[in-house]
């Protein structure tokens, strides 16, 4: 896009890097959604918070990049890999039943996601469609806010 249109492209590459995370009561639904998937996630780069990666590189006997347990902080290390264009799509099975005491971290999370332009699913239905993609499969050139007229501002 044009940059007058304050945007801009990066490119993700057909090896996705996907961020895996669930909230306690979510890891069983998670992995069994990834190891329905298992084919599919082995083509990728895999990052994961604390024992969401451990329960997931046991499944899928493949190497889980993992982060601190989100509570303690994995779901920041997370959102900032977003920041850095580091993370191309984040699958976060979360229960929206229970509140818990890091839920402004998760906010935290899920807000980057959106302002990253970052494919991200939040139940196993649109993981589901986000998996099946023909987009996952090959290079996407993603549009991204540029966000220089908001870091030069005025204060």
């Amino acid at each position: 896009m044009e940059e007058s249109n304050s945007y801009y492209t990066r490119e993700l590459g057909a090896r996705k890097r996907i961020a895996l995370v669930a909230h306690d009561h979510k890891k069983k639904d998670l992995i069994e959604w990834a190891i329905h998937n298992k084919e599919q996630l082995q083509k990728h780069q895999l990052f994961a918070t604390g024992t969401t990666g451990k329960l997931l590189e046991k499944a899928l006997d493949v190497h889980v990049t993992q982060f601190l347990s989100g509570p303690l902080g994995g779901d920041q290390q997370i959102g900032a890999k977003i920041a850095e264009g580091k993370i191309d799509a984040v699958v976060f099975f979360w229960d929206p039943m229970e509140a818990l005491p890091h839920d402004p971290d998760i906010k935290a999370l899920l807000r980057l996601a959106v302002a990253w332009n970052i494919p991200t699913a939040c139940n196993r239905a649109t993981a589901d469609f986000l998996m099946t993609s023909p987009l996952m499969r090959e290079a996407y050139e993603v549009i991204l806010p540029d966000y220089s007229k908001y870091l030069g501002r005025k204060v």
